[in-house]
């Protein structure tokens, strides 16, 4: 049986993560319109070295890349912190499938790497 605290408390990370990730856009939007750029002409390609940076300086840019990391990250860490209560229940088979899960996203993000470089 699941414990329902935990699915409880998960559900709520999800959600505050969702509502940091749809402000950080929001913010990232807002100065871009402040700054006389529109939302929907393309941006500068990614680069995670400068996100910090842009943030600190209050470049609309740093926003919206840290917001869509955000996005991105959320299931990515539902999966992870699914596993963890599943292995707190002895629950190996669904800690076997999160582990998995995973694994496949990290081949994806090291062979985009890979591949870009």
């Amino acid at each position: 049986m699941r414990d329902r605290g935990f699915d409880s408390t998960v559900g709520r990370l999800m959600i505050a993560m969702t509502y940091v990730a749809v402000a950080l856009l929001a913010v990232g939007v807002v100065l871009m319109v402040a700054d006389g750029i529109s939302p929907l002409v393309g941006g500068p390609t990614f680069d995670a070295t400068v996100v910090i940076e842009e943030l600190r300086a209050g470049i609309p840019t740093g926003f919206i890349w840290l917001g869509l990391i955000v996005v991105i990250a959320t299931p990515i860490v539902r999966v992870a912190v699914s596993s963890i209560g599943f292995a707190r229940e002895g629950q190996w088979r669904m800690v076997a499938v999160g582990a998995g899960i995973l694994a496949i996203i990290l081949i994806g993000i090291v062979s985009s790497i890979a591949v870009e470089h």
